[in-house]
Parts: C-alpha cells; sequence; structure tokens
C-alpha cells in the first residue's frame, strides 16, 4: 500500500452519483485511506461527474481545474458520466480517467497509478451489461441511506445523453438489496431512498419486478419511511400501487418526471405517454393516497416547444396540483435527436423557466397550506439559530422550534408556513 492517505471526493448530479461517491469513500477507508473535505489540502482529489445539462459539464470541468490548482502534486481521478461522454478529455494534471463503468475498482486504479506513474484511461466504449456491486452499510453525516438498486437507461428520450453514458438496463440482485437495506436499518437508518438511473424498471433484466422488489422492502422489521428517488408514470402499474396502498412505511411523496405538459411536446420529446394517460394514473395514485405529494421534473424550451404548448404545460401543472417542480431549462446534447431539432431563443427558454418557477412556488405553498394545524411524524436533521430542521414523509421541511437530537422522528404540530419551510411545534 502505497503510504498517502488523504483523499477529497466532490460529487455532482444524481443520487447514483451520491452512493457511488460513498460507496467508494469506505471502500478508501476500508483500505487505510483518510477521507478529508474535497476543499483540504489532500494527495488524492477524486471528481464523480455529471453531464445531464450544459451546466452540468461546466460545473465538471471546473472543480476538475479546482483540485488540480489546490495541489499540483496530488492524485487526481475524473471520472463518472462526463469523462464517459467526452472520451476525448484530456486535463493537464489529471491522472486517472474513468467512465460510469469499474468506479469500484478504484483501490486498484489508485495502486497502478502510484507504483508505475502512469496515466491511466479506464473508459469502456463496450456494452454495459452486468451491474457492478455495490454495497454500504453506512453513511457517515447522512440521516437517510440510499440504496443503488439499478443502473442504465432503455429509455432514449430524444433530449437525454444519459442511455449512452450509462449503457443498458441491469438490476442489482434482489437478496442484495434486502440484505443492504436490513443491515442499514439495524444500523440505526430511519429512511431508506431506492435509487437508480432508471429505478422503476428494476427487475427487468433479472426475471423480477420493482413491484415484487417493494412488497420485500416493505417487510424489514424496523424500516420506519421508505422512499422511492424518481419513478415514471408508466412503471405505476397495477402491483406497484396495489404495495402503495396497503404498505404505509412507503411515503407519501412520489417523484414522477412529467418533462412537458403538452403532448405535441411530449411526442418530440419520445416520452412514453400522453397526457391522459399521466392524468389517470395521478388520478388512481390519489384516490389511494389523497395526500401525497407529488413532484416533477419539467423541461422549459425544448426543440420545436411553441408558446402554445408552453402555456398548455403551465395549465398541466395547475391541473396536476404538483407539491413542486423542477425546472430544467433544455439543455442540448451532441449525439441526441433533439440536438438536430430548431432550438429555442436562450432568452426565451430562460423566461419561460422563471414563470414556471413562480407557478411551482405558487402551487408548493398552496400545498403547504394544507398541512397547517396537522401533527406529523418528522425526521430530524440537523439544528441552528435554535431550530431543528427536518423533513416529514411527505418531504415538507419542518423548522421546529428547539433544539432536538438528530435522526429522530418526532411527533411535531405544522403552525404556519415560513416558506420554504413550515414551522412547527412538538406535539407534546
Amino acid at each position: 500500500m502505497v503510504d498517502l492517505k488523504s483523499v477529497g471526493i466532490c460529487t455532482l448530479g444524481c443520487k447514483v452519483n451520491t452512493y457511488e461517491s460513498l460507496f467508494i469513500s469506505d471502500l478508501l477507508k476500508k483500505n487505510h485511506y483518510e477521507i478529508k473535505e474535497f476543499e483540504d489540502l489532500c494527495d488524492i482529489y477524486i471528481i464523480n461527474t455529471c453531464t445531464v445539462t450544459n451546466q452540468s459539464d461546466i460545473k465538471s470541468r471546473k472543480m476538475i481545474r479546482n483540485a488540480i490548482k489546490r495541489n499540483r502534486n496530488a492524485c487526481i481521478v475524473a471520472m463518472g458520466c462526463f469523462i464517459e461522454s467526452h472520451q476525448e478529455f484530456v486535463e493537464d494534471g489529471v491522472d486517472i480517467y474513468l467512465g460510469t463503468k469499474d468506479k469500484s475498482k478504484i483501490v486498484e486504479l489508485l495502486d497502478d497509478f502510484f507504483e508505475n506513474q502512469r496515466v491511466i484511461r479506464d473508459i469502456e466504449s463496450e456494452e454495459k451489461n452486468v451491474f457492478e456491486d455495490m454495497y454500504i452499510t453506512s453513511f457517515s453525516g447522512r440521516t437517510r441511506a440510499f440504496v443503488k438498486i439499478q443502473d442504465g437507461c432503455e429509455n432514449f428520450c430524444s433530449y437525454c445523453i444519459i442511455p449512452y453514458v450509462r449503457g443498458r438496463c441491469r438490476s442489482k440482485k434482489f437478496d442484495t438489496v434486502i440484505k443492504e437495506i436490513t443491515s442499514l436499518v439495524s444500523n440505526g437508518y430511519k429512511e431508506v431512498v431506492l435509487t437508480g438511473i432508471h429505478t422503476g424498471n428494476y427487475g427487468v433484466d433479472i426475471n423480477t419486478s420493482f413491484a415484487k422488489l417493494l412488497g420485500e422492502i416493505v417487510k424489514i422489521k424496523g424500516l420506519e419511511r421508505l422512499r422511492i428517488s424518481s419513478i415514471e408514470i408508466t412503471e405505476l402499474d397495477e402491483e406497484v400501487l396495489t404495495v402503495l396502498k396497503n404498505y404505509p412505511v412507503i411515503v407519501d411523496h412520489l417523484h414522477i418526471p412529467l418533462q412537458a405538459g403538452s403532448d405535441h411536446v411530449l411526442d418530440v420529446m419520445n416520452r412514453k405517454y400522453d397526457l391522459d394517460y399521466f392524468k389517470r394514473k395521478i388520478e388512481e395514485i390519489r384516490k389511494i393516497r389523497p395526500n401525497i405529494a407529488i413532484t416533477t421534473d419539467i423541461i422549459v424550451g425544448h426543440p420545436l416547444e411553441s408558446d402554445e404548448d408552453f402555456l398548455e404545460t403551465i395549465q398541466t401543472c395547475y391541473d396536476l396540483a404538483f407539491a413542486k417542480i423542477h425546472v430544467f431549462p433544455y439543455s442540448l446534447r451532441s449525439g441526441t435527436k433533439s440536438a438536430l431539432m430548431e432550438q429555442v431563443d436562450g432568452n426565451v427558454k430562460k423566461k419561460r423557466a422563471r414563470k414556471l418557477l413562480d407557478v411551482s412556488r405558487e402551487l408548493e405553498k398552496k400545498y403547504m397550506d394544507g398541512f397547517i394545524n396537522k401533527v406529523k411524524m418528522v425526521l430530524t436533521e440537523n439544528h441552528r439559530d435554535g431550530y431543528t430542521y427536518g423533513h416529514t414523509g411527505n418531504y415538507l421541511h419542518i423548522k421546529i422550534r428547539g433544539i432536538y437530537e438528530r435522526d429522530q422522528l418526532i411527533s411535531v404540530r405544522l403552525v404556519g408556513v415560513e416558506y420554504p419551510y413550515i414551522i412547527g411545534e412538538v406535539n407534546d
């Protein structure tokens, strides 16, 4: 083992990247490396990159260069989706280039680099068919635990580069998921978040299904909350909804990407549903979970989106009464079908994004108002300035008067909105 101990890790992008970085951190600790803050002076810097938008690319490059400037003698590891999608990328000072595969081999790659003092480019262009096993039993400094159950996507939405950089859908072994969550719960985690690139497509490659997995997870003794990071509307089938109906351990929150509130734009995006299907499915969900928070993603300014399409999107958001909208101005990704289409003017995209953010805030406040004077269980996360902060199962951000121990589920009466928080008082 090379006598270089300190590692700083920067994670960009999605919860899958967060999970993978935590696995890498845990693996390095087990191999006698010291994990420090990314901003510290370290011997090794690992940047786990993202490429979902142009801004993601810019930030990925920036964080790589920041690490090089911080310590020019450090070993710099650039890994993840940005590196996979920009295989021509070269930066003087980067020592190990790693795509979306073989992140679990980080110890061997570091040993190889320090032994041979050569730049390593381990970027697989071949098809990714095997799930890269990662297993975590604790999440330092985190209230909720993420479990990556799936990788890859085969939807090929016209705007999205991710299927090309993450590869085909592949799933973690069923028993391994159950074992990992059971271990996390036994280590004190009250909430587990299931995550993946295409989470609801779990099991398509291993002769099982997401519904069957949910049906087993909900039976794990001691699990207080189960959260799904994101799921496509087409994957909320009858079996999944039956589990949702029968097991309150699944929280009152689903994040379901809509992406556009216009059938014309949905068709251009190559999404797998129309508005009628989406609305009917939301009605089904609310029949079994009337108070559920349904949040969504929407892309504004996608190629060929007209003013009329955008106005229809706004009306759709009101009709569906989302609890929150994550708004993304369309970002051109080379290699996708949307990149070849007629583009919407940048100023128009910005204007539409601002408008939709206003709509989101209005809907969010309306949803919050519906819980005033109600009692909810809050999972405490941190405290400052005499208040404790945490989230309800339906992901309301609560600000509780007083200091309470972290990682506890406490009964709280919600007394008023102080956006983006709801003020709560412990219910004695």
